[in-house]
């Protein structure tokens, strides 16, 4: 396709949708592969210990899920970034006196005279238009690009990793245990979380660690009583 061509049918950039679009493909992936994976591993199994069946099912479905919605969202994403790109190129080699114009009002919204953003712009598109354009533009950095396999191989050890710990609750010595120690056992798991992340992100400890325990505390409350209202109600 000519990039002139490329220039007329696409008037505007999409990077404004890669917010929601990552989100949405994600979502519904998800909750695809993950409801389908663990009906299907539980049913396929037939085992005598429901609960050991239902949490490997959960783990492996769930990881892959994670696996395959990263994958999937970081794609979409850089489908975004891409056809940004071919659309900078069409703009470049169609009008780039007005590009130019464009990253010198950049560079003056950032604090620059308007003589010394023109200059600065002048140099930026003698050395590399596009590179200019992507980075200051829109956002777009090498360094910074998402990788889908990487995403995805992250996301499944993650979710893997996560899952395992409340499984260690279900070799509670008897029934009567096993909602108290999986309960248990994933408290300690939402604090190490959130400390890690907290350490990570090199902010306070404490706060980040409590929003963690309180949303993950109030998950398992509501599940907990569905499933409760599920059983009195005696529809299983």
């Amino acid at each position: 396709m000519a990039l002139e061509d490329v220039y007329k049918r696409n008037l505007e950039h999409r990077g404004h949708r890669a917010g929601w679009l990552r989100a949405a493909v994600l979502g519904a992936n998800d909750g695809l592969v993950a409801t389908a994976s663990l009906m299907i591993g539980v049913s396929a199994a037939r085992a005598d210990n429901f609960l050991i069946t239902a949490g490997i099912a959960g783990i492996v479905s769930g990881a892959m899920s994670m696996a395959v919605g990263e994958y999937v969202s970081v794609r979409s994403q850089n489908d975004i970034e891409e056809s940004d790109r071919l659309l900078e190129i069409a703009h470049l080699a169609v009008d780039p006196e007005g590009e130019l114009a464009e990253l010198q009002q950049i560079y003056i919204d950032r604090g620059l005279s308007d003589k010394l953003a023109l200059e600065v712009a002048t140099v930026m598109h003698e050395k590399d238009a596009l590179g200019a354009h992507l980075r200051d533009e829109l956002g777009q950095h090498p360094h910074t690009k998402a990788r889908p396999v990487q995403a995805a191989v992250a996301s499944a050890l993650s979710y893997g990793v996560g899952g395992l710990v409340p499984f260690l609750g279900a070799f509670a010595p008897n029934a009567g245990t096993q909602a108290l120690s999986i309960v248990a056992f994933t408290i300690a798991g939402l604090i190490a979380t959130g400390i890690i992340s907290a350490r990570t992100s090199g902010s306070k400890v404490f706060a980040p660690t409590l929003r963690v325990v309180i949303g993950g505390s109030l998950g398992m409350a509501i599940t907990a009583g569905i499933g409760h209202l599920v059983h009195i109600s005696g529809v299983l």
